[in-house]
């Protein structure tokens, strides 16, 4: 028979996470370009992308307590071998694979985004093909930094985390202080009330902006005393970042004109239009910060996966080596590849069309793995509830996403079966 390898136990000097720089993980991945692009994607939803929001945060900590009770039970085991536990080697590695892919594309997307804010500021960077170049030298630039190492990446997180919070509050304080004025052009409630068409494709949008309330979870191996830090971390970090979300999106969307809000910085145009071109430069630096930090985490993701993964024997070996510090070197670099690759293979498109075409994309592949973990929960019998009504909005999500994202991550999932059987052949054959 063939035996299944068990991964590495994680070594005590390189649980380097505690609970500040968890949260700080959880929060810097979720607040990065969600937030600031999406008002521009969201606004033509109206009134239906608050009820959207609605349903994503509910949904999002559902799931995210579903994510962190698994990990509390199997806490030095990866998602994808959890799954692989409850529904075997192949299920486990498919949910495995697709996640990384998902992770790639994420990063194509902040780096986008990122890209797109500051062109408001560099207008040369709009043209399409100095846009790839600008993102994929972020890519490059939060890469190096993971590759220095897990502490680096942590304070790196807890840094951004900080200076991203500082264009939200500059924009909830305007809200306040334009909506007790009277001075907020609000858009009004619709007359015929809101649409289950237009919530439903709202939803997917938004999810796109909690994608990360698993990254605790994803990165147990460097997290100390995960069975306590990591429920903690997730739950408040998913819980804060979906508040600040329902506001300042909601904010923006429903009092700047719509034809503000189609820009590469919604946030700086909504400081143009309530205060002053001035500050509104600075507010689009401080987003280009903000970005970076979630790219930051997610590239520290894009290397614990595969990582993971190989160790489990469903990736090949040659991306489990990691350096002396625990670094995984190749999968790192080779994630970074392929983000840069696929950067240049849609350079032609416009930022803004890039951006909500990926955005889409990695939410549908990632919802693949919410998808494995609420079905794992019930194969173990864990907070069953909570994992029935985790799986119907995963679902319900998937099907919001349309059919070509939602397709198209399905055969991203498929096209990882050469490396399964790759990595089959290298296991090996015990009596």
């Amino acid at each position: 028979m063939r035996h299944q390898p068990q991964p590495a136990a994680a070594s005590p000097s390189s649980r380097t996470l505690g609970l500040a720089a968890c949260i700080a993980l959880v929060m810097g991945n979720m607040i990065g370009s969600g937030v600031f692009l999406l008002p521009a994607s969201l606004a033509p939803f109206g009134w239906d992308a608050v009820a959207g929001w609605v349903f994503t945060i509910a949904g999002s900590l559902v799931l995210a307590f579903v994510i962190a009770r698994l990990t509390v039970a199997m806490p030095d085991v990866s998602a994808s071998q959890m799954i692989a536990r409850a529904y075997g080697p192949l299920a486990g590695f498919a949910i495995g694979w697709i996640y990384w892919i998902s992770l790639i594309i994420t990063n194509v997307t902040i780096a986008v985004a990122a890209t797109a804010n500051l062109s408001s500021l560099v207008p040369a960077l709009a043209r399409p093909g100095m846009g790839a170049l600008c993102s994929i030298g972020f890519l490059w630039l939060m890469t190096g930094i993971n590759l220095a190492g897990a502490r680096a990446a942590g304070l790196t997180q807890i840094g951004t985390t900080a200076i991203k919070l500082i264009p939200i509050v500059v924009v909830l304080v305007l809200l306040l202080l334009i909506l007790g004025s009277g001075r907020a052009d609000i858009a009004p409630f619709p007359a015929h009330g809101l649409t289950g068409a237009g919530i439903t494709a709202s939803a997917a949008l938004t999810l796109w902006a909690l994608l990360g309330f698993e990254s605790a979870s994803v990165a147990a191996d460097k997290v100390r005393d995960p069975a306590r830090t990591i429920p903690r971390a997730t739950l408040i970090g998913t819980a804060v970042t979906g508040l600040i979300y329902l506001l300042v999106c909601s904010g923006i969307a429903l009092t700047l004109p719509a034809a503000e809000t189609q820009t590469g910085s919604p946030f700086g145009a909504f400081v143009s239009h309530y205060w002053s071109p001035g500050p509104a430069g600075l507010v689009a630096i401080f987003v280009v910060v903000s970005c970076l930090g979630a790219l930051n985490g997610w590239t520290l993701l894009q290397g614990e996966v595969p990582l993971a993964m190989a160790r489990g024997g469903e990736l090949p070996r040659w991306l489990a080596a990691t350096d002396a510090k625990g670094t995984p070197r190749r999968a790192l670099i080779l994630s970074t590849i392929l983000a840069s690759l696929m950067l240049v293979a849609n350079s032609l498109q416009g930022l803004v069309a890039l951006f909500t075409a990926m955005a889409l994309l990695a939410t549908s592949a990632t919802l693949w793995l919410y998808v494995g973990c609420a079905l794992a929960s019930l194969r173990f019998r864990l907070v069953v509830p909570a994992a029935v009504i985790g799986l119907g909005y995963a679902l319900w999500t998937l099907w919001g996403a349309g059919l070509v994202a939602s397709g198209s991550s399905l055969l991203l999932m498929l096209a990882g079966l050469p490396f399964y059987a790759w990595a089959r052949r290298e296991r090996p054959i015990t009596a």
